[in-house]
């Protein structure tokens, strides 16, 4: 029995470092974009929009895929109800995001061709 406890407590350990490693990189991910971004801000780059969106995108899958880790290491029905909100608002937000890029994408390649972009429902 004692054996399984350690087992088990190696596991969780693994688990927490993951989730760890997997917010961190997220963060990181945010962070850099967003000075990236106001780089490309004062610079006055055409694709900051979507550079940004995408970065956020990413950002979130990474905290997604750490939120997704920690349901292993959940005990109580309550956490568990609260991490799958979090879980549905993260994905939520990152369908919204991959929309968000597609309609800029868009917009940027009818730019590209001469033609007016049309108005998205964002006011993009």
């Amino acid at each position: 029995m004692a054996l399984l406890n350690q087992i088990e407590d190696i596991f969780r350990l693994i688990v927490q470092y993951g989730v760890l490693l997997l917010e961190c990189a997220g963060v990181s991910v945010l962070l850099v974009t967003a000075v990236k971004s106001m780089i490309g801000y004062v610079k006055r780059d055409g694709h900051i929009r979507l550079d940004l969106a995408q970065g956020i995108a990413l950002a979130l899958e990474f905290k997604l895929g750490g939120e997704v880790l920690r349901t292993v290491i959940v005990r109580e029905q309550s956490e568990l109800i609260t991490l799958g909100a979090v879980i549905l608002l993260r994905g939520a937000l990152t369908f919204l995001i991959h929309w968000e890029i597609k309609e800029e994408e868009a917009r940027m390649a009818l730019s590209d061709s001469g033609t007016a972009p049309e108005k998205t429902p964002a006011g993009w």
